[in-house]
């Protein structure tokens, strides 16, 4: 089983989102960065998932979900009301992926990303790296260990 962290603006998708339908299941769409796309491809049923809230006030790790169906060709690209259209994009060539995630767990507090870039051993964490601004990404065992420490 895998780990991950998957970033989110909590207005579009945030972990009070899952925590408020824990038995619902919510398509993580709309992601348009291949490297990203390549990480929703290797997710796999059951695999665990950081939810990261950015581009918000308070920013930082909120909470865990876990992927419930593995990548599909992302519905959004086909959709030409979308703001995620791909008009390259057919039915017989996806170019983008979706995954379906659930709730696990809220976090009892946020961890925020300045604590996360000062622990040792998530240097390699591409949250922490200089310039790396991927939405998806894949998070060691040990990674996810010194994290949930913080808890």
């Amino acid at each position: 089983m895998a780990k991950w962290l998957a970033k989110s603006e909590p207005d579009e998708c945030g972990i009070d989102d899952f925590a408020q339908s824990p038995d619902s299941v919510i398509p993580w769409d709309g992601v348009r960065n291949y490297q990203a796309r390549n990480f929703l491809a290797q997710m796999a049923v059951d695999d665990e998932v950081f939810l990261y809230h950015s581009s918000c006030k308070h920013i930082g790790i909120a909470g865990i979900v876990k992927v419930v169906r593995d990548a599909y060709p992302d519905p959004a690209q086909f959709n030409a009301n979308s703001p995620y259209h791909d008009p390259k994009s057919t039915p017989e060539k996806p170019r983008w992926q979706a995954v379906d995630f659930a709730f696990v767990k809220k976090l009892p507090r946020l961890i925020p990303l300045d604590e996360l870039k000062s622990l040792p051993g998530l240097e390699q964490l591409p949250l922490v790296r200089k310039g790396n601004r991927l939405s998806v990404m894949p998070v060691s065992e040990e990674e996810w260990q010194t994290i949930l420490q913080q808890v």
